[in-house]
């Protein structure tokens, strides 16, 4: 199969084996692009990939992986879509789905970006991977590695990563190193650990193209469980990957003929932690990075994303929109979604819901729009988070007495 990559500033083109995470001309950042008609002469039509297990390798001839080329895969993908009936009554929507990300295997959405990084890793022959991180990735990545038996560097910003996802990385063997400053501080780091190909350390931040590939892939099975495009695919924004490679997938999609409309692409960034929503509000051609992001979203806590060119231009062409929302609100639509649905997500991905509430007040959504939500990480990545928004546990009970006193109590006014 065809493919190469693409600087989207420049249009320059670079092999598919060249180890180039930006374009070397313009520091623009690349694409991967194939010839979508070659993928559509093999296979055949859109009801291939229906009749395949769900999972992003079952989308491969829109990967860029060789066939001879064996997966690095933990069963990632595949995700639940709910149809959040009880919420979107609450909040007016009769048409609210969620697509829970947090059923990958490392909880959350990187894992199907890693499944591929890591398999491209092992495809150029590096024995060694890194990433900065939030948290999330640098779990997915301490997983994916161990799986192939290969070192991983994961750099976290000090204070600034919740216990859960420190947890993973840690039992998983990567090697944690922590750094004073924010992300985009640690991110810089990692680029200069990776700019040497010799030094053998493959980057596997988002800034890599191959990554986003296996990210697209939210877009095609939403498409695929619906059975129809939804009009509006809403996303929690942080470094901007997820946004751009599911608005990537939408046109593949769609050039291949699977579907005929597209969706809206919303971006939802916390208040303060928001460069993407100011630079639609305020009609940038780029961000204006924010240089002390703040907000309990810690997997949403980036000021200066690198994938934001990618998240204007999905953004924009999709009609979209882009809005900031407060941590109160994020919270406040975390425990909606776990008490009325049962959906137990961290706070980055409450944002999506939090974002959703707003726009239907303001106008922006109707109440008959088929809109998905995606969740991206699982409630248990930020335990701490959970324990300082929710109120103390009960005091233990000496008696049956009282007990029962305590239970016909709460049963009287459920």
């Amino acid at each position: 199969m065809a493919y190469w990559l693409q600087c989207i500033e420049c249009s320059r083109k670079y092999e598919k084996r060249d180890i180039v995470y930006t374009c070397p001309h313009c520091n623009g950042l690349f694409e991967v692009k194939y010839d979508l008609d070659e993928v559509s002469k093999i296979i055949a039509g859109h009801e291939e990939f229906k009749r395949r297990n769900q999972g992003i390798w079952s989308y491969r001839e829109i990967l860029p992986i060789e066939k001879e080329t064996n997966p690095i895969s933990l069963q990632e993908g595949g995700t639940p879509l709910y149809h959040c009936k009880k919420l979107g009554n609450e909040l007016g929507i009769k048409k609210l789905y969620v697509k829970h990300e947090g059923m990958n295997p490392s909880g959350s959405f990187k894992d199907r970006g890693i499944s591929v990084g890591v398999t491209k890793a092992i495809a150029l022959n590096f024995d060694a991977v890194a990433c900065a991180s939030t948290g999330n990735t640098s779990a997915s990545l301490a997983m994916y590695s161990a799986y192939a038996g290969i070192k991983c560097f994961v750099l976290l910003p000090e204070g600034a990563v919740a216990i859960g996802k420190v947890s993973q990385a840690m039992i998983h063997g990567a090697e944690i190193i922590k750094i004073k400053g924010n992300f985009d501080f640690a991110l810089e780091l990692v680029k200069s650990l990776t700019t040497d190909p010799e030094k053998g350390i493959y980057l596997l931040n988002s800034v890599n193209p191959f990554r986003l590939e296996g990210q697209k892939t939210i877009g095609f099975e939403i498409f695929e469980q619906l059975g129809e495009v939804p009009d509006n695919i809403v996303v929690p924004t942080g470094n901007a990957g997820n946004i751009s490679a599911i608005w990537k997938g939408i046109k593949e999609f769609k050039y291949l003929g699977f579907i005929e409309k597209i969706p809206r692409m919303i971006s939802i960034q916390s208040k303060g932690a928001s460069p993407i929503v100011r630079a639609i509000k305020n009609n940038y051609e780029k961000i204006q990075p924010i240089l002390a992001p703040e907000t309990i979203a810690t997997a949403i806590r980036i000021g200066n994303p690198v994938n934001a060119p990618k998240a204007l231009r999905a953004i924009k062409e999709s009609n979209g929109i882009a809005l900031a929302v407060y941590d109160e609100e994020i919270i406040q639509a975390q425990k909606d979604l776990a008490r009325l649905e049962g959906i137990g997500v961290e706070p980055a991905s409450a944002a999506s819901i939090a974002g959703v509430k707003n726009l239907f007040k303001n106008g922006q959504i109707d109440k008959d729009e088929k809109t998905v939500c995606i969740a991206t990480g699982h409630v248990l990545k930020d335990p701490d988070e959970i324990v300082a928004v929710c109120k103390e546990p009960m005091k233990l009970f000496e008696d049956e007495e009282s007990l029962r006193a305590f239970v016909e109590k709460r049963l009287s006014s459920f």
